[in-house]
């Protein structure tokens, strides 16, 4: 059964929904004895607005939680009035917040949210003078030859126009090797230090799957494109257990304070699923964990084995192409602002094959990233060439380019599309320009995709982008920038309605992680994973829904985070 876009019943709707009795239900006696797989009443959750994602039951006003931290019953609005509180429970004063099911990120890195809190942040930096200028002052009294390594630039709406080069970075760091990540992890700059220790020259071919930018002379300029990035690899010390450890502690810490309750662990190697293992076992990692493993990691029975009862080792992630921003998006018809290049292809046609050949028998879920019209053009096709795709829930990451005649094919093939609602409010300053507008219909197309039947789980792609449920929300709704900005070519009519960007990050990710039987909308039986906000995102005028802010964070029943009074 594929999960539901709910109908919900907002508050200036509630007499209507009352009306219909559809917001109504008969509590349980608490006294009965209780069934599997309940236990004994433990905490009363009320004195707000809950919207549970179910359909028969849109909006709630109590919900009681057991000593497992199962939902053991949800109370209608109107019941909640003249209710009798158990005296027996723990009692939690919602204090007029809104409760939601637990958002999921269902596309994230946990380690790289907690090495961006740990290491350089280059997130925000306004242009290349100012990012020269971090540099200048990360390598002051730095000893000579330490590699200086960081992430997060993007140089859209930079006054320069251009991505920094290493020629850029050498006046403030000749005796430092310099590496950079830009903020989709598809393309960093270097300096000459780095280029020069790395031993890359006019000589150095292009690696399969990647590109050295060079200059008319074929030098290079310092920009290294997808498999590229791989030659510096022997400048940046190997991470230690404890790194590791301090990366996905801190990563998770940050999202149970944003109020995601869970999130789909992209590219995660086989180190950090035995590591998950143990914090989860330790009380370490306060939120559930979906992976998708590195294809190196590929042994999918061994990697089960570290599963636990919130970590699930099920996935494996795969890459079909880069990322437009970088133009290693792999397109149909060559990029608009440079007619030389069509991307890079990461996985061969043949690979892929072999690849779904081993899923399916595994019944491993595969998560494919495919961001431009070409790639996605070709999962598209061997799905139908191998008639592989269908029942085993694959999920196509980003699917950000689609050709038109492309879009239904999706749910035809009962592909999940992976989608991270703030990449079209940040790339759609420079897709234009990429793509060309005409090629701007098919892209970040939700409501068709939705139309379509196609299930799309919603996530953020975090550290690419800052990890909010609420920017993730908004920019599905909205579609605008965060100022409100919407330019030529942004397609609004692709917003999607608030009831279905709830489901994208609910019940959507449940079912696209084989959890929607325990997890996704607040019902009876189900895990207690809630997401308590201040302001009601279903009712309250886009724009403010980024000044909402996380009340509570509840997974398993347990408060993991909580708003200080």
């Amino acid at each position: 059964m594929r999960p539901y876009a709910s109908r919900l019943c907002a508050p200036l709707l509630l007499l209507a929904c009352l009306m219909i009795k559809a917001c109504g239900n008969s509590p349980v006696d608490t006294e009965k004895a209780l069934p599997e797989p309940f236990g004994d009443l433990s905490t009363v959750y009320h004195g707000g607005a809950i919207y549970t994602g179910n359909p028969d039951q849109p909006v709630a006003g109590i919900v009681m939680v057991d000593t497992r931290g199962r939902i053991l019953d949800v109370v209608g609005y109107l019941e909640a009035e003249t209710y009798d509180l158990p005296a027996s429970a723990e009692r939690i004063d919602l204090g007029g917040a809104f409760m939601f099911p637990g958002f999921v990120d269902s596309h994230a890195h946990l380690s790289g949210i907690g090495e961006r809190e740990l290491s350089l942040d280059l997130a925000g930096t306004a242009s290349i003078a100012e990012l020269v200028t971090r540099i200048g002052a990360e390598v002051q009294n730095m000893p000579a030859g330490r590699v200086v390594v960081g992430r997060g630039w993007i140089e859209t709406g930079w006054p320069e126009g251009r991505m920094p080069k290493a020629a850029d970075l050498d006046a403030v760091s000749p005796d430092h090797p310099v590496i950079l990540a830009r903020a989709d992890g598809h393309a960093m700059v270097v300096n000459s230090a780095a280029l020069e220790a790395s031993g890359i020259t006019a000589e150095t071919a292009d690696p399969d799957g990647g590109r050295i930018e060079r200059d008319g002379e074929g030098n290079a300029t310092g920009i290294l494109i997808d498999a590229a990035m791989g030659l510096m690899a022997p400048l940046i010390a190997k991470p230690t257990e404890a790194d590791l450890i301090a990366k996905l502690t801190t990563g998770a810490q940050v999202y149970a304070q944003r109020g995601w309750t869970g999130l789909h662990n992209m590219s995660v190697s086989a180190a950090e699923a035995r590591l998950m293992e143990r914090l989860d076992l330790e009380g370490r990692l306060p939120i559930r964990v979906h992976n998708g493993l590195d294809p190196q990691a590929f042994d999918i029975a061994a990697a089960r084995a570290h599963g636990t009862d919130t970590v699930t080792n099920r996935a494996v992630k795969l890459y079909m192409d880069g990322a437009l921003g970088s133009r290693g998006a792999q397109l149909i018809a060559p990029y608009a602002d440079r007619p030389g290049e069509r991307g890079l292809s990461l996985t061969s046609d043949a690979e892929l094959r072999d690849y779904m050949d081993s899923a399916a028998e595994a019944n491993v879920q595969l998560a494919i990233h495919a961001i431009g019209d070409l790639a996605n053009r070709r999962v598209l096709e061997a799905c139908e060439e191998t008639g592989l795709c269908e029942g085993h829930r694959w999920r196509i990451e980003h699917a950000q380019i689609i050709a038109p005649q492309d879009l239904s094919r999706l749910s035809a093939n009962d592909l999940i599309a992976s989608m991270q609602p703030s990449h079209a409010i940040g790339d759609l300053f420079f897709a234009p320009d990429r793509l060309g507008l005409d090629r701007l219909e098919g892209a970040y197309a939700w409501a068709d995709l939705l139309a379509e039947g196609t299930v799309i789980a919603g996530g953020s792609d975090a550290p690419v982008e800052v990890g909010s449920p609420l920017i993730e929300f908004y920019a599905a709704v909205a579609r605008t920038s965060l100022d409100g900005f919407q330019g030529a070519g942004w397609h609004p009519e692709q917003a999607v309605m608030r009831e279905d960007a709830l489901a994208m990050f609910t019940s959507a990710p449940a079912f696209a992680s084989f959890q929607e039987d325990d997890l996704g909308t607040i019902e009876v039986g189900k895990w207690a994973d809630f997401t308590v906000f201040d302001r009601d995102l279903i009712t309250i005028p886009a724009e403010e829904i980024l000044e909402a802010e996380t009340v509570m964070t509840v997974v398993a029943g347990d408060i993991v985070w909580q708003r200080a009074e």
